[in-house]
């Protein structure tokens, strides 16, 4: 039988118990370090693809709006994932002495918080910085090569060379390996796959490539980039000299 409607409306204005008036759990306040935070936990999960400002406000609980009172765009976030990841670089104090093996000493260390995150290194490139940390690493790689003694505008030129390779070996390595873990990605081919298609190769058209094939695909990737920065620094030199 249907309540008597003097009863129904009764209850509508009931006072509330003591456990409905309990103020509901206050959300903790959206702050540019928390929405870095969320950003690079996606990132972590689910790759640089899918970093977008409605997946970070999904993370944080909230909706897109809120991240807009503490970012500007997309380019914003960019620039704080970068300014994070930096925060941890490790500065020497510039030795004339070593100035090549302190600057492939930060590079490698760039590279490492690169590959924790993968193709975050996307971030990096075509934006000019303006977080503080990056300023920072930058103006501690400009500094080694200064007390290398070189000049400054050859410093300056080859810390946006070396920046760049950094950055696109990241982002290299990052979708090999996001590849490799798609079934349908079978082409990505192992070493000894590699070298029995080389070593297969015509011999009349490719003559080196099948004598030589071993030797092109040698080395670890860490190799590789080692021997690259090693290229782009050993040939800096003094303005002196």
């Amino acid at each position: 039988m249907t309540a008597d409607p003097r009863q129904r409306r009764s209850a509508l204005h009931a006072q509330p118990t003591a456990e409905s008036t309990a103020p509901a759990p206050r959300k903790k306040p959206i702050t540019v370090g928390r929405i870095t935070d969320a950003a690079l936990e996606v990132v972590a999960a689910e790759g640089y693809d899918a970093l977008t400002i409605r997946r970070v406000a999904a993370v944080l609980g909230t909706g897109p709006s809120s991240l807009y009172a503490h970012i500007v765009n997309k380019d914003d976030l960019d620039d704080l994932l970068i300014g994070r990841l930096y925060a941890g670089v490790v500065l020497p104090e510039p030795d004339p002495a070593s100035w090549r093996e302190q600057l492939l000493g930060v590079y490698t260390q760039i590279r490492d918080v690169y590959l924790e995150y993968p193709g975050v290194s996307r971030a990096a490139l075509a934006v000019v910085p303006t977080h503080l940390e990056t300023l920072r690493v930058g103006e501690g790689i400009l500094a080694i090569l200064l007390a290398g003694g070189i000049e400054p505008r050859t410093a300056g030129w080859a810390r946006d060379a070396l920046s760049l390779y950094v950055s696109a070996y990241a982002l290299e390595q990052s979708l090999v390996r996001q590849r490799r873990r798609h079934e349908d990605q079978e082409w990505v081919l192992g070493d000894e796959e590699l070298l029995a298609r080389f070593t297969a190769l015509p011999a009349e058209r490719f003559p080196r490539t099948r004598l030589h094939a071993a030797e092109l695909i040698s080395g670890t990737g860490h190799d590789r980039f080692a021997f690259a920065l090693g290229l782009l620094v050993n040939n800096l030199r003094p303005a002196s000299d």
